[in-house]
């Protein structure tokens, strides 16, 4: 058999030293400026990664008995159709100029660390990069011992408390993103937003929200929290925000999967909305690394896919999606390393430029894959 040597074009070689440059740019040369971290809170991976449930589609024990419309709109033969007939845009736009973690039915795990599983716990790891098992063990509403990395850019930047914005539909985020009130901007639960001020929209929002209200007491419709999140950073600009619904999993808890979907649709169109604002904004556009995750999974089952902690099976599986100047588009991640839900406070920090190492007592690290090598 004749053996042909082949010897790299001109351009060819030229392409290679780029991308060989691209992949060992230091962290001064990151092109990221802003960060916004976006979560939907009990989003399991299932539901994300393969679309509505076959297990749970047709059954009266998840609130599907009236659901044939949604049904008929969300059922395709394969996972990957299904995924895109619940949330287009995050899987047709948003996924191919990123990566996303998560998938194990394509080798991909991340995990929560936390022993407890349930949100507080969930969130504070998330945003401290670590988890805090000894302080942090439920839902209670204390104050977080550890100052968020949401803090930490806060103070390496120098910034107001108002240019780094929180805005959630669960109110314990007035405790789990800070742990000094008032280090930065919380809008959390059924709570006005005084800024921006002397804006039509906000004040109506900041009205609505209280005459039009959810299932539960501690966290208001998503669409509000959303509404002023989205007027805050049109109108304040801000360097850094983080957005967290919540219907997600307090709909599943109600045991409604048709809710359950129809909140993730929504979510898919805020994620549209969110994007295409960011794109047009001179700020933003091209500086501006968006991360979308998840604080714990559920259960895989028709008894059990409404719950999560230390006894359901599964629910320390996750996912996470970064999208930014600074991240490679390789997609959806397959036959990756583990990677963990302490992980993403210091990818973000090294999104940013910062050396993750200088957060005291972060116990994750950046994951590998969603940032240039430095």
């Amino acid at each position: 058999m004749n053996r042909r040597t082949f010897f790299p074009t001109a351009a060819a070689l030229a392409d290679i030293f780029a991308q060989d440059l691209l992949a060992r740019a230091p962290a001064s040369q990151r092109k990221t400026k802003h960060v916004v971290l976006f979560t939907s809170d009990g989003v399991r991976w299932q539901d994300l990664f393969t679309g509505i449930d076959p297990n749970l589609m047709n059954a009266k024990a998840a609130g599907m008995a009236d659901a044939a419309t949604l049904r008929k709109q969300l059922w395709r033969p394969t996972p990957e159709e299904r995924r895109e007939a619940l949330m287009p845009f995050f899987w047709k736009t948003l996924v191919p100029k990123g990566v996303l973690f998560g998938n194990l039915n394509k080798g991909s795990s991340m995990q929560v660390t936390n022993r407890y599983r349930v949100s507080y716990p969930g969130y504070s790891e998330i945003l401290t990069g670590r988890a805090q098992d000894e302080a942090i063990t439920g839902n209670d509403n204390i104050q977080n011992p550890t100052p968020s990395f949401l803090q930490f850019i806060s103070k390496k930047e120098n910034l107001r408390p108002e240019q780094v914005a929180v805005f959630a539909s669960w109110d314990n985020f007035k405790y789990s993103a800070e742990s000094m009130p008032g280090a930065l901007f919380i809008n959390a639960g059924y709570q006005r937003s005084d800024l921006p001020k002397n804006a039509a929209r906000a004040d109506e929002l900041n009205k609505l929200q209280f005459e039009a209200r959810f299932i539960a007491d501690t966290s208001r419709h998503d669409a509000f929290t959303f509404g002023l999140a989205t007027e805050y950073l049109d109108k304040l600009l801000p360097e850094h925000m983080y957005i967290s619904f919540d219907e997600t999993d307090d709909w599943a808890h109600d045991r409604r999967y048709d809710e359950v979907l129809q909140s993730l649709q929504f979510f898919d169109q805020a994620l549209r909305d969110l994007w295409t604002y960011l794109q047009r904004s001179p700020k933003y556009r091209g500086t501006t690394t968006l991360v979308i995750t998840t604080d714990h999974g559920r259960g895989s089952t028709l008894a059990d896919f409404s719950d999560h902690g230390p006894k359901i099976p599964g629910d320390e599986q996750i996912w996470a999606a970064f999208i930014g100047p600074d991240t490679p588009a390789t997609g959806e991640a397959t036959n990756t390393a583990t990677c963990y839900q302490r992980d993403i406070a210091p990818t973000i920090l090294d999104l940013l430029g910062f050396e993750y190492r200088d957060y005291s007592g972060v116990k994750g690290k950046p994951i590998g894959g969603a940032v240039v090598s430095g």
